[in-house]
């Protein structure tokens, strides 16, 4: 919310991620679908063409606890943390004995999240030594696939803590991001946990 709607200034923009309200994505293909959350759930809608309008298909969106998929640039790979590289090498083999995760990565970040928060699983997009930083900006595409991933029952981390507890400096700030089904995020955040005690 902005403080004064007649004087909207950068500092009103500027805001920590739990300060939202509402967020969402538009995404085209053989369909048009609009996913949606205004801080009570997640809602998936498609546009029926003969009507013009968007009809609720998707509704109270969860996203199951644990996925069998993970999503990440793996031609980064030399360039990853150590946390990152372990998760992503006990995605490949479980140390459990149960089947690995299978990789799935669009490239597009909107179409990956939507098949993580539809199926489950994880998608990555840590900092690496080329972007130490991260690439995805927070106000725009850390935020707000954080707000529905967490409305939808799942977690947000960037490395360090709740994405959406960032607190913006600027308007195109980047951060690391990884977000899912709340187990897998789970595990990546005590590969993060447990490096940081031993540091």
């Amino acid at each position: 919310m902005i403080k004064d709607k007649d004087n909207a200034t950068l500092e009103d923009v500027l805001q920590p991620g739990t300060h939202m309200i509402a967020a969402g994505y538009c995404m085209y293909g053989s369909s048009c679908t609009l996913v949606l959350s205004t801080g009570n759930g997640v809602n998936g809608f498609t546009l029926d063409p003969s009507l013009g309008e968007f009809i609720l298909t998707h509704p109270n969106i969860k996203i199951p606890n644990k996925g069998k998929i993970y999503s990440v640039n793996e031609g980064n790979a030399r360039n990853w943390d150590a946390p990152t590289a372990k998760y992503v090498e006990r995605c490949k083999f479980p140390q459990d004995g149960s089947s690995p995760k299978s990789l799935r990565y669009i490239g597009s970040m909107v179409a990956d999240v939507h098949r993580t928060l539809l199926y489950g699983g994880i998608f990555l997009y840590p900092a690496d030594k080329k972007s130490p930083n991260g690439k995805l900006r927070v106000l725009y595409e850390v935020f707000p696939m954080s707000f529905l991933m967490e409305q939808a029952g799942g977690q947000s981390f960037t490395g360090k803590h709740r994405a959406l507890e960032i607190v913006p400096s600027e308007i195109h700030q980047r951060s690391p991001i990884f977000l899912g089904s709340y187990d897998d995020v789970e595990e990546i955040k005590s590969l993060y946990a447990a490096e940081s005690s031993t540091a």
